[in-house]
């Protein structure tokens, strides 16, 4: 019996899964809201206090960064901790995952369904993989392939320098850098970006903010919510350039990554962004920006890229994580 968990700042994931010739049975999910409990043991101990049969595996993932098995979670006051997880549920075998990590370990569980490929009819070649996923930031992992399977690696590749490709990113970055003493991927390529890239369109001149969105953003608690829908829908042109933007510069991050990682088996694209605005990342605009990588441009070319749709991906993937723990 393995307990699954994807811990975020406003809400958390756990499962229960049975794990039995070779595959994963869910037996009890649940969502909880992160910030009602005083410590992660205790919101575990209250998911299983109905439960008649105890975990002897645990995997969590977790969204931030995790050193000898011990992360803090953005927006939390506790740490998820494997020692303290073992002690209190007196179970022996325990990982805590970075989420991306977690969100890796799950993709071979995915069925066909579950993805949306980029690149249709495209194969991998085998070797490599690599998983980019924009939301509240920008994550990143690495699936080296032993031969055999995928073995995920964390990765806080999201924080590399922005590297603007032509003159109007240069104005971007350098009007990032009034704000920013560090100006990373991340600034433009995760939720705020949206709000970020806007805000640059007006205050360079390149497009005059409507009355329609100066009042939608001036009530918003979410104004990247806000310009990625307005974008979305047509409503507005600077949004809608916004938007755009955010997609060529995810797609060159992604081609970066898959330069990185040498990801001749596909690079995957998870996140909640992505699945949200899916009719812009198969526009071909994404995709010409992920191949257009100069003198190797031939070997991305030949890289298949797939979005992940299906929200649980981190959660099967601490329970696929946890079913191989020695």
């Amino acid at each position: 019996m393995i307990l699954a968990g994807d811990v975020g700042g406003t809400k958390t994931l756990l499962g229960l899964f049975e794990h039995a010739q070779g595959r994963l049975r869910v037996v009890r999910e649940s969502s909880l809201p992160s910030r009602d409990y005083p410590s992660f043991v205790a919101m575990v101990e209250e998911f299983l206090a109905d439960s008649r049969r105890r975990p002897d595996r645990i995997a969590v993932g977790v969204a931030g960064p995790v050193v000898r098995g011990r992360s803090y979670v953005v927006n939390l006051r506790w740490p998820v901790d494997e020692r303290r997880l073992a002690r209190a549920l007196k179970v022996k075998r325990v990982a805590v995952l970075n989420d991306l990590e977690a969100t890796a370990w799950g993709i071979p569980e995915l069925a066909s369904r579950q993805v949306v490929s980029l690149t249709p009819r495209m194969r991998g070649r085998g070797g490599n993989g690599a998983l980019i996923a924009a939301g509240t930031g920008l994550g990143m992992a690495l699936l080296p392939w032993d031969g055999r399977r995928f073995f995920p690696c964390a990765s806080e590749g999201g924080h590399q320098e922005f590297a603007p490709r032509n003159e109007l990113e240069i104005e971007l970055l350098r009007f990032l850098r009034v704000r920013h003493a560090r100006v990373s991927i991340e600034r433009v390529v995760a939720g705020p970006g949206f709000s970020a890239i806007y805000q640059f369109l007006i205050e360079s001149g390149r497009h005059r903010e409507s009355a329609l969105m100066a009042r939608r953003l001036a009530g918003a608690d979410d104004p990247n919510r806000v310009v990625s829908e307005a974008g979305m829908n047509g409503d507005d042109p600077a949004a809608e350039q916004a938007v755009d933007l955010f997609v060529s510069l995810y797609g060159s991050a992604a081609g970066d990554l898959a330069l990185v990682a040498k990801a001749t088996a596909g690079i995957w694209v998870g996140g909640g962004i992505a699945p949200k605005i899916l009719p812009r990342m198969r526009s071909g605009t994404f995709i010409q920006s992920f191949r257009n990588k100069g003198r190797l441009s031939d070997l991305v070319e030949r890289i298949p890229v797939r979005v992940i749709t299906e929200p649980r991906t981190a959660l099967l993937g601490a329970a696929a994580r946890a079913a191989r723990l020695e």
